[in-house]
């Protein structure tokens, strides 16, 4: 199964699971438009995948933003029937020492930022299944959703957030033939927390990722790409993907 001659956006691009993914869907045979903030890297990625991909920078937190990419990106390639919406921010500290400016970053990305990409290109989804299309709407979430970590407590509510906003626009979408999917990694090895202001979490992250065979980001990227290549009619709708000794 592959994603050939699928139009494909992928958010968060500059790096980790999003870097993989667009390179993993333009391996398949799709276009892929590389969204992010760090224009430079998404130039940079786009000179590696060749001419089936398109360096276009936005940030999610600012919806007319994403609009304005989404034309962008409709004239070079047309019509988008792929979206994985995977840029993120993990910033975890205790709840009464934690800056809430950290707090709002990751609900501004996390939360909203998602809620923009998918605005931004559900005409273009719609589109697509109303021509018997498959159109696939992926959100990155995370096990942190659903499992309990001390001190990224605002972090893993953002995570549950995605978790039932994608069941519920399953509930609403699928019947019109868009396929709404969560994919939920665990410890993976990615630069997400580097920017983490508390250092004692920032240095527990590193041991946690280093008592284990965490996973690379292209384990989480060959299963998004899996997913998409399915048949029009199987959502593979829930994808929790960890590393074995994590369990």
């Amino acid at each position: 199964m592959t994603n050939t001659n699928r139009v494909a956006v992928v958010t968060g691009a500059t790096s980790g699971i999003g870097a993989a993914t667009a390179k993993r869907l333009a391996d398949g045979g799709a276009a892929v438009a590389l969204v992010g903030r760090r224009e430079s890297r998404l130039k940079d990625l786009a000179a590696e995948i060749g001419g089936s991909a398109l360096p276009v920078a936005a940030d999610v937190g600012d919806l007319d933003a994403m609009r304005a990419a989404a034309a962008t990106i409709r004239e070079a390639f047309g019509r988008v029937d792929l979206v994985v919406a995977n840029a993120g921010v993990m910033l975890a500290a205790p709840f009464e020492a934690a800056q809430t400016a950290e707090w709002q970053e990751m609900i501004t990305t996390n939360v909203s930022g998602l809620l923009h990409t998918g605005r931004a290109f559900i005409d273009d989804l719609l589109a697509a299944a109303a021509d018997g299309r498959a159109a696939d709407l992926v959100h990155v979430g995370s096990v942190g959703g659903h499992m309990v970590f001390p001190n990224y407590s605002v972090y893993t509510a953002t995570k549950a957030a995605v978790a039932h906003l994608t069941r519920n626009l399953r509930a609403e979408l699928g019947p019109r033939g868009v396929r709404v999917k969560n994919v939920e990694p665990g410890f993976v090895l990615t630069e997400l927390g580097d920017g983490m202001r508390d250092t004692a979490q920032r240095d527990q992250l590193a041991q946690w990722r280093d008592s284990i065979e965490v996973l690379t980001p292209e384990d989480v990227a060959d299963a998004i790409a899996y997913a998409t290549a399915a048949p029009a009619r199987v959502n593979l709708a829930e994808i929790i993907v960890v590393p074995t000794q994590q369990g």
